[in-house]
This record gives structure tokens, sequence and C-alpha cells, in this order.
């Protein structure tokens, strides 16, 4: 999930469910990757996680995580900076937070960043149908075939095929045994042809058998990408992923 833009925080639908009412797995990742979960109230929680300074799904380090809800947000944040982050943020209305961003960047070490806030959804029925006209078959990360934009999942991929080319599929973010977080893209002419939201579905389906929860994140301004997760059975809940963005 790439920032494309950020602005006010748009918590989307009005009626989402309690926090507590996510399956368990998906509680258990969250409680692990952030610290905490779930909100305690209906206002910013500050907690810290190990998570804080390992290395992600890709290597990477994301000092700042945080998930916000219609029933209040979790931020996670390193260990040795829960004090003055917790002085920062902590207690304020969830709508007031991207306004803190550019103080909690300079808190964190990453002046010039900004705290971005994007959809984040989980889905435990996908609705996504697979057509007569689609083959999707799962390729090993030594597959020739392979492309290199899916080559970064460092593991099996769902793909699309066409005359013997990959035109479109689906990464997977292992983040733990109980989340796994879905990735897509379709070639620019084989768009259109709902094999987006198939492919997702079909690795959803996948994901849940394995015992994890699939999540899907875009852009707010993703309109596309809104769609397909509409379309493979990923809802709005209101749900927005925090995270430290240039």
């Amino acid at each position: 999930m790439l920032p494309a833009d950020a602005g006010p925080i748009d918590a989307g639908p009005t009626d989402a469910g309690p926090t507590d009412a996510v399956p368990a797995a998906l509680a258990r990742h969250l409680h692990t990757a952030l610290g905490a979960w779930p909100p305690p109230g209906r206002y910013v929680h500050v907690t810290t996680s190990p998570r804080r300074s390992s290395p992600g799904w890709d290597g990477t380090v994301r000092p700042v995580a945080g998930l916000l809800t219609p029933h209040g947000a979790v931020l996670s944040v390193p260990h040795e900076l829960l004090e003055p982050a917790s002085a920062l943020v902590s207690g304020i209305d969830p709508e007031a937070l991207l306004d803190r961003g550019p103080a909690l960047a300079r808190l964190i070490g990453r002046a010039g960043s900004r705290l971005w806030a994007g959809p984040y959804r989980w889905t435990t029925g996908p609705t996504g149908r697979l057509s007569a006209d689609q083959s999707f078959q799962w390729l090993p990360l030594d597959d020739p075939r392979l492309p290199p934009w899916l080559q970064p999942f460092a593991g099996p991929a769902l793909v699309a095929l066409h005359g013997g080319e990959v035109v479109a599929g689906v990464g997977i973010k292992r983040h733990d045994a109980d989340c796994h977080e879905l990735a897509v893209v379709t070639a620019p002419e084989h768009r259109s042809r709902g094999l987006a939201a198939s492919l997702v579905a079909q690795a959803a389906r996948a994901v849940l058998d394995g015992g994890a929860v699939p999540v899907y994140q875009h852009a707010p301004g993703n309109i596309a990408s809104a769609r397909t997760a509409d379309a493979a059975g990923f809802p709005d809940r209101g749900w927005r992923a925090l995270v430290l963005a240039h």
C-alpha cells in the first residue's frame, strides 16, 4: 500500500460494527502488531510493540503503525518514545490525529514525513466469482513466468494467464500467521474484466483456508482499487491504517 494522497480522516461508513466483533485471528494480529487491541475508547490510545523495531514482511522497519476505527484509534510507537508520543497525541479526538503528524514525525526522527490514513479492509466472506474464461494458477517464487512486480512478496502468487503470460496477479504480504494482506495488479490492457476482484476473492479464500484473515488496503483516492475490494467482498467498515509516509 503506497500513500497517494492525504487529508482529513475519512471515517467511511458510520454503521461499522464494534471492534470486538473482528475474527479472533485478526484481533491477535492487531494486538501483537500494535501492542494493544481493541481501542479502549473513542480517542487515540498510544502504545508500543516490539514490531516497531523489527523488520516487516518486506524487511522494512516501520517505527509508527496504527489503526483508526469509528470506535477509537490505536497508535503504536517505539518503546523509547512512548512517553513523549503519549504526551503529544494520547487521548485526543482521532479526527485531530493527522494534524499532529508533522510533530510526531519530528519526534520519531522522520522530519518531513506525514501521518497518512488509508482504508483498511478485511473479510471472512469473499464474494468474487471466477468466470469461465479466466485461468488462474498459483505460481511459486522461482517460476520464470512470475513478473518482477510479484517477486517482492517472497512466496507463491495467484495469477491470471493469457497466452502463457501473467496479465494480473495477487501477491501476499504475510505479516504473521494470523494476517495476510493481499495486493493485486492488472496489466492495463486486461482491466475492466473483473480479473482483479476474482483474483482477490480466490486468494482470500486460500488465506482463510490456511487459518489467517485476509486484509486489503488501498490509497484513499484509488477508486478502481476500492471497487475491486467491494466486488471481492471486502467491505469498508470505516477502518483506516495509520503510517508515516514521505
